[in-house]
């Protein structure tokens, strides 16, 4: 538990520096590239320009009457190289619960349903902080605060399936049938990450992909993207040492009093 404890403050401390060295590289040396358009409806296109974000040059019009080429501006570019990184951060530790999840319903081992709790409050956090920057990312790239699209669609709906897995866990009083159901409810909704990740793909959107970054673009991008994935990590196993800790003392407590 020492050595784990140790590796999840280094991890955290590493995190920490990665993730602040891409800060600074994003609104530094980061090159702002300028064929960065969006193509939207018009109705969120007039909200744009309303906005101020500039209609992309007439060659850069989409040949498609119901779609509108918006330019990005460069604020929005500054804050896809932490949205990405927090919204990965979050797939991640929800990966995290997810298998433990699995692992106790074969075991049925407190650890593993301890394990799978933590990790699922480190994947609340990120989904908030996701959700945050995302919207921050639609008001200054589309001139809204929300938009109806599969991916951010989909990613709402595991918001409210994380929410909804604790209002579960709280509700449930006998600790063994807790932990059974918050696990088949973990599993089944961390099947909305990977329908998440691929949406884009399977379905019109106008979420951008990701792709052409530039080398000043990639190395801040790939900085923050491990920065962030290490925090990610550190926090789930610093959240676990806490917790395990507790169940020590509490059980510790029990035997004193019995």
């Amino acid at each position: 538990m020492k050595t784990s404890l140790k590796w999840a403050i280094a991890l955290a401390i590493i995190g920490g520096v990665l993730t602040t060295l891409a800060f600074v590289g994003a609104f530094t040396y980061a090159q702002v590239q300028t064929n960065g358009t969006v193509n939207v409806s018009p109705a969120i296109a007039q909200q744009a320009v309303k906005a101020g974000f500039p209609v992309a040059p007439s060659s850069q019009q989409p040949t498609s009457g119901n779609q509108v080429a918006v330019a990005r501006p460069w604020f929005s570019q500054k804050i896809f190289f932490f949205h990405v990184p927090i919204a990965v951060a979050s797939l991640l530790v929800f990966t995290i619960a997810a298998i433990f999840s699995v692992l106790f319903l074969i075991k049925r081992k407190k650890s593993y349903d301890t394990r799978s709790k933590v990790a699922m409050e480190a994947t609340l956090v990120f989904i908030i902080g996701t959700m945050i920057s995302g919207d921050l990312w639609t008001r200054a790239s589309w001139g809204v605060w929300w938009e109806w699209e599969p991916r951010l669609t989909t990613y709402a709906i595991m918001v409210l399936l994380v929410i909804a897995y604790f209002v579960l866990r709280n509700s449930v009083e006998d600790e063994e049938r807790r932990a059974v159901y918050s696990a088949v409810f973990s599993i089944f909704a961390w099947v909305d990450a990977p329908v998440t990740f691929l949406i884009t793909r399977i379905m019109p959107s106008v979420h951008p992909t990701l792709g052409g970054l530039t080398t000043s673009n990639l190395i801040p991008f790939m900085t923050g993207m491990a920065g962030m994935c290490m925090l990610g990590f550190a926090i789930y196993e610093l959240r676990f040492n806490e917790e395990h800790l507790h169940e020590r003392l509490a059980a510790l407590k029990d035997d004193l009093e019995g």
